[in-house]
């Protein structure tokens, strides 16, 4: 039986390192200095009950960053906020907001949060601070959640209105009469987690934006926009672009930190010839299990809902065989209801949760208190993510613990072997496109049924006449004989226009075992293929259910609960068509294009495997419609470069090829490798010619497939550079996938094909050094 003493994490940390099983998987350990705080003063001109009430709560000084923000603030001045996780960036915007409330109660201000759990946390947050600064404020939520005597409460009195894009959108801005008090006086602005605002969705944010300022003039209101982020590449370009407005920088951090110490992993290989290697998941667990016998709080990332059930059901597992504290350790991501997702944010700020293993849902700055240890289960696929789950642990300025265990996706391989990728690389830039035409026109309609458009009035990139008479001839809009552009159509313009494109209807989970049956949680569409299937084995809160049956027209899956030894995991099918080209030009071996496909995704069959072991113990078939997904693609074909092969090898080759050109382009533009799909064709209908399709996950694309067309001799001399530094023999998971063919030598076909592709031709800078760059 084993023994659980408490013990510091740098004493379990000394214990593991001696662990010679373990020690040798670490590639690199970085010792982050502890930094002291450097402070700032108050204003002169800050209430003193606020003065108090910062004093009740033991803050004597703000920090630098702090000071320089509120003092701006306080100027008028448009600010971006950017500092790490935990070091304070709420109070840069909430002392500006109660100072105006102090002068002047009839001021309101505006709170913008990604996601409702951010807001209500903040508001709690305000309100210990209120209280004992002694003032009388109202601040409230109003989201999806709040019912309907309170929001009418809201509107006519909330001096603070904290709530998400999608309720400005839908339920704020159309309904701007009822919030004119709102409008009329509102004095400040603030966009947190800004980083969050990228792609498709901050594309739309943007042009919300766009909307709620243009009320404002209309109602004689001039509010301040403050910006908060967590540290990204250009965070200054990126407020502008979603403001409109220019935009002061604060990025001098002076928050204390504790030391850190940062681990990068690399699992143990299994089978030299092929290159396989253990799993991260097991080897994450082995690493976060001393720490949480030692009583030390601690947060594992997993890549996925699956990764980290898997890991939840072992962890809990050990530690019941072990007589630990098996009830502590809890799960955290999409999926679980609000009311679990709070109790697991409570319990871990007030110690009762001692463990937690989540998926990014945690990225975010929920407040959970202070966490000790945090180990990544895998790359979380960009510089930004993994420094804001590294930043979970050590968020009080005592010794910390963070563990990279790479997986053995390409990706993986490369950044655990090049560390200063993440300890010295250039964080992501966030990039949205407001101007875009499909997006622009939705909002230019939503903001038509909030109020006439003057003629010549601009809206975005320019005066929107020329979009409004386009809507003119659908017979949504009418231009008056004042020249006023006037909505015309019985249709409520914002209930048709999704934010968040790229998030289509959820399935429901309905848990048929209790007598009553209750809604357990729900999975996007997308994920709903893959997870919820008939006779699919869904993990929630590591506990298994059956799932009988999938009602995929009700959007409803019926499941109940089970014990079982094994877990699902189910094939998806993809394929491409070209719809459009954008452009194209010639390169060595073949040609590069850039354009419009149609991507269908079929889920056919799922495996069963065992926990722990991942044997395959059986299979079945899966019975769904494709879905389909509109976007953008760079692709490149190989008509002279393919001549010459059997089509056995050429499709190994395209395979391997492929599968390096993907993990390079996830790391010359910065981006989650998630954001790219990838599909091979030994030969294209639409080219006739072998061809490699790199397509973007998300509907419509944001611009990364045009980016790679631009960079296209870049990506294939740095897929060959990622094999040949590959220890491999002849292809593993770490440079062209698992080996399918046991006898082909899938590194020596990639290369081939890559160096008929032109490879080589740039000389030897790495990935590392292009990544650096200017992007195109």
């Amino acid at each position: 039986m084993r023994t659980y003493a408490p013990a510091t994490t740098r004493a379990v940390l000394d214990e593991l390192l001696e662990e010679p099983s373990l020690a040798r998987g670490v590639v690199h350990h970085e010792v982050i200095e502890a930094r002291t705080a450097e402070h700032g003063e108050w204003p002169a001109w800050l209430d003193g009950r606020i003065l108090a009430g910062l004093a009740k709560r033991g803050i004597e000084r703000p920090y630098t960053h702090q000071a320089d923000a509120i003092e701006a603030v306080h100027a008028q001045q448009d600010v971006v906020v950017v500092t790490p996780t935990a070091s304070g960036k709420s109070l840069c915007y909430t002392i500006p907001v109660l100072q105006s409330l102090a002068e002047d109660p009839s001021a309101r201000a505006l709170f913008l949060f990604p996601t409702k759990a951010l807001g209500q946390d903040q508001v709690a947050e305000l309100g210990e601070l209120v209280l004992d600064a002694g003032l009388e404020v109202s601040a409230a939520c109003y989201d999806g959640d709040t019912p309907a005597p309170i929001r009418s409460a809201v509107r006519k009195a909330g001096q603070v209105v904290v709530t998400n894009p999608d309720m400005l959108h839908s339920a704020i801005l159309p309904h701007h009469t009822k919030w004119f008090q709102l409008f009329e006086q509102l004095r400040v602005i603030v966009i947190d987690e800004l980083h969050t605002y990228r792609g498709v969705f901050g594309s739309h944010v943007a042009n919300v934006l766009r909307r709620l300022l243009r009320l404002c003039r209309h109602y004689g209101s001039n509010p301040v926009i403050v910006c908060c982020s967590a540290t990204i590449g250009n965070p200054g370009e990126l407020a502008e672009q979603l403001t409109g407005r220019p935009m002061r920088l604060i990025d001098r951090n002076g928050a204390p930190s504790g030391e850190k110490h940062l681990l990068l992993v690399d699992p143990p290989v299994l089978d030299p010839a092929t290159g396989a290697r253990g799993s991260a998941l097991t080897l994450a667990q082995r690493w976060s299990l001393p720490f949480l016998r030692a009583g030390r709080q601690t947060v594992v990332f997993g890549k996925s809902r699956v990764a980290v059930e898997i890991m939840l059901s072992n962890l809990r597992e050990t530690l019941r065989a072990d007589l630990g504290p098996r009830s502590r350790i809890r799960g955290y991501r999409a999926g679980y209801l609000p009311t679990e997702r709070r109790a697991i944010e409570r319990g871990l700020r007030d110690g009762e949760v001692l463990g937690v293993v989540s998926t990014n849902a945690l990225e975010l700055g929920v407040d959970i208190g202070r966490l000790d240890v945090a180990v990544l289960a895998g790359y979380p696929g960009s510089i930004a993510g993994t420094w804001q789950q590294i930043g979970r642990a050590g968020r009080r300025g005592d010794v910390s613990v963070a563990v990279l265990v790479a997986s053995q996706s390409p990706v993986d391989q490369y950044v655990i072997h090049h560390p200063e990728f993440v300890l010295g690389g250039r964080p992501e830039e966030a990039r949205v496109d407001a101007d875009n035409l499909h997006v622009l026109l939705a909002h230019v309609r939503c903001a038509a049924f909030e109020l006439p458009f003057e003629p010549r009035e601009w809206f975005g990139p320019g005066a929107a006449d020329d979009l409004l008479a386009f809507l003119g001839e659908g017979g949504t809009v009418r231009q008056a004989d004042d020249g006023r552009w006037y909505w015309s159509s019985e249709n409520f313009p914002a209930s048709e226009v999704s934010l968040r494109a790229a998030a289509p209807e959820n399935v429901v989970i309905i848990d048929t075992t209790p007598d009553r049956p209750r809604v357990l949680g729900e999975v996007d569409l997308f994920a709903a293929q893959v997870l919820v299937h008939q006779h699919a084995i869904y993990l929630h809160e590591s506990v298994q259910y059956h799932v009988d049956r999938l009602e995929w027209g009700e959007r409803k899956a019926y499941v109940h609960r089970i014990d079982a030894d094994h877990y699902t995991y189910a094939n998806r099918a993809v394929t491409l068509k070209p719809l459009d080209v954008f452009a194209e030009a010639p390169g060595t071996g073949g040609r590069r294009v850039h354009g419009e496909v149609m991507v269908s995704s079929l889920v056919t069959l799922y495996k069963k495997l065992k926990f722990l072991t991942d044997e395959n113990v059986g299979w079945g078939p899966v019975d769904l419609p494709e879905i389909e997904l509109q976007t953008t693609a760079y692709w490149l074909t190989a008509e002279q470069a393919g001549i010459g092969w059997r089509r056995d090898q050429l499709d190994v080759a395209l395979i391997g090829a492929g599968r390096a050109i993907q993990a390079v382009a996830a790391v010359l533009l910065m981006v989650d490798p998630r954001d790219l799909g990838l599909v091979s064709q030994v030969r294209s209908p639409h080219h006739e010619a072998p061809t490699i399709y790199l397509y973007e996950a998300m509907p419509g694309g944001v611009g990364l497939s045009e980016r790679l067309f631009a960079r296209h001799a870049e990506l294939v001399d740095g897929a060959a550079d990622l094999l040949r530094a590959c220890a491999c023999d002849a292809g593993c998971p770490a440079c062209t996938g698992p080996r399918l063919e046991p006898d082909v030598d899938g590194k020596a076909l990639a290369l081939r094909l890559l160096a008929a592709l032109g490879a080589g031709s740039q000389g030897p800078a790495t990935v590392v050094e292009r990544a650096a760059a200017p992007v195109a």
